[in-house]
């Protein structure tokens, strides 16, 4: 009995956890299979309800893509229907020797592209950088920010082309008022592609603003902290700490833009009308496909420039791509 009374305590705590760790019974026969069926028919319910829009999406890509290619290696001229023969790729041999009108449309493009992407990241770095911080009236200067965003290229063309008039333009009355010469702006030869360059930037800077801004509220502060308490300067904290880990959403940002831009068209086409204007000054491969389309009917030709053109665009997003990758390996 004083052994039992001893041990009672412990017996029953043991008892206890014994019964609360106690091994479940066995599983009722089939209700393994039956799980695993519930699950298969659950993953083929996802799939037939996604692949209505999946087979949309598809042909929508597709068949474009095909159309055009084939489009390409035919002499189609006059009308897309019209009765054309295949000429194989004697289409790109005509496009790749074009000296004239190609490959300068291609080098604007470029320009276009890399002059314009290049201002609308640093700056808007730069705004996020300072917009980082909360600051009263914060929401007025986003809100502001955005309004650019809000137009559409056309109407945007035709706003610049009211503001930089050579003759009643305001642009020009303000550089008068503080003594610098006038300009010709859209209407010079020389002067047309840095304008819609600017134009492009003031447009879509704000974009890439808000972009790095989401990128840059997503950071941890530990290590700008930590390399504020070794003595690193503002400079030196950006340039080694911020900027790394920035990395991946400027990577991203910066394709996303440079894709966008390197396609753009409603813009230069309002402000300069067929051709890009009547030197072809800011004739890129978007504008002078257009024109081969449109004005000349030349569909073999104009296909075999997109498709060209499309090449481009691919080799310019594995280029950022990887360069990204390297930077933030």
């Amino acid at each position: 009995m004083p052994a039992m009374e001893t041990t009672g305590a412990g017996g029953v705590a043991t008892a206890a956890r014994s019964a609360t760790t106690r091994t479940p019974g066995p599983t009722p026969r089939g209700a393994g299979r039956r799980q695993r069926t519930f699950e298969q028919a659950n993953r083929r319910l996802k799939w037939a309800m996604l692949a209505p829009a999946v087979l949309f999406v598809g042909l929508m890509i597709v068949f474009p893509l095909v159309f055009t290619l084939n489009l390409s290696l035919t002499d189609a001229f006059g009308a897309v229907n019209a009765d054309s023969a295949h000429i194989g790729l004697r289409n790109f041999g005509d496009a790749l020797g074009d000296t004239r009108r190609f490959w300068p449309a291609a080098r604007r493009t470029l320009v276009f592209t890399v002059g314009a992407v290049v201002l609308e990241t640093v700056l808007g770095l730069a705004l996020a950088m300072l917009m980082r911080k909360p600051f009263r009236g914060m929401r007025w200067v986003r809100t502001v920010l955005i309004i650019p965003l809000l137009a559409t290229p056309v109407a945007i063309g035709i706003l610049w082309l009211l503001i930089l008039d050579p003759t009643n333009g305001i642009a020009n009355h303000l550089l008068e008022a503080v003594g610098a010469p006038r300009q010709e702006f859209l209407g010079s030869v020389g002067q047309s592609l840095p304008t819609l360059m600017l134009i492009d930037v003031w447009q879509w800077t704000p974009m890439m603003t808000l972009l790095l801004l989401a990128g840059l509220t997503t950071l941890p502060e530990e290590p700008e902290e930590a390399a504020l308490v070794d003595g690193a300067n503002a400079w030196q904290r950006f340039r080694y700490v911020v900027l790394p880990m920035l990395g991946p959403t400027l990577a991203t940002a910066l394709v996303l833009r440079a894709v966008d831009a390197l396609k753009t068209f409603d813009i230069l086409y309002a402000t300069k009308g067929a051709g890009g204007g009547s030197d072809f000054e800011v004739e890129t491969l978007n504008v002078y496909a257009y024109g081969l389309t449109f004005d000349y009917q030349e569909y073999g030709l104009a296909a075999a420039v997109l498709v060209l053109f499309t090449l481009f665009i691919i080799g310019v997003v594995v280029l950022l791509r990887r360069r990204g990758g390297r930077k933030n390996a």
